[in-house]
């Protein structure tokens, strides 16, 4: 019989769980890791509809994407054109980047099972005699390594042709010349920070949904347990 046991500790890792998985997610398919400097557009694009000149932009650039100024193509709203500029994974910029996005995928891709696998944890508190929760901290854990090699490879690729491209001569490993860093860089730190506090918080987790309290309730026949 599956006995729902559902904690404020518990309820809140698997909360943070799900929101690192998706933040650091969303920062990896986004183009905006590295804001290029400003460029006018050229005199072969067309003007502001109000006949004034246009506003500099900045392109920006990613692992795999980018983003820069829609080149006047007709009945085409948008301001921007953004989509990746690799079209296979041997296209990546920099050899740094390649790595950079195969370690940042490893890592996501544990931390969605793991956010996966906490929203069963209410019925399901283990796993072949082994706590669901320490197995899930220890797996955010090894995800959080992966991610930080993956975010400390990727200043060295910033010497890539690519990045000059954007950020001008001065851009070399770990020095963004012209550029500015985006606010998918700080998502995914501050993602990776946020994995580490979760492998931390799943041992919190653990300890409650084992306390004396909620064994008391289990042995008086209660499914459905809710404890602050």
């Amino acid at each position: 019989m599956c006995h729902v046991i559902v904690t404020c500790r518990s309820m809140l890792w698997t909360l943070l769980s799900i929101v690192v998985a998706f933040a650091e997610l969303i920062a990896f398919m986004s183009a905006d890791w590295l804001i290029g400097k400003a460029k006018s557009r050229s005199n072969a694009e067309p003007a502001s509809t109000n006949g004034s000149p246009s506003e500099p932009y900045h392109p920006t650039l990613g692992i795999y994407a980018r983003c820069i100024r829609n080149p006047g193509v007709q009945h085409f709203p948008r301001d921007t054109l953004c989509g990746p500029y690799a079209e296979s994974f041997g296209e990546i910029a920099s050899g740094f980047w390649q790595a950079t996005a195969i370690f940042l995928a490893v890592g996501i891709f544990i931390l969605c099972m793991v956010a996966l696998v906490s929203v069963f944890t209410m019925c399901v508190q283990s796993i072949m005699k082994k706590s669901i929760f320490n197995v899930c901290g220890l797996l955010q854990g090894i995800a959080g390594l992966f991610l930080i090699l993956g975010l400390i490879l990727y200043p060295a690729g910033w010497g890539c042709q690519k990045a000059i491209d954007y950020c001008g001569h001065y851009a070399s490993a770990y020095k963004p010349g012209d550029c500015s860093l985006g606010w998918a860089f700080y998502t995914a730190i501050g993602g990776t920070v946020l994995t580490f506090i979760c492998a931390v918080f799943s041992a919190q987790a653990e300890i409650a949904t084992s306390s004396d309290k909620v064994q008391e309730e289990i042995e008086e026949g209660k499914n459905l347990i809710c404890l602050l």
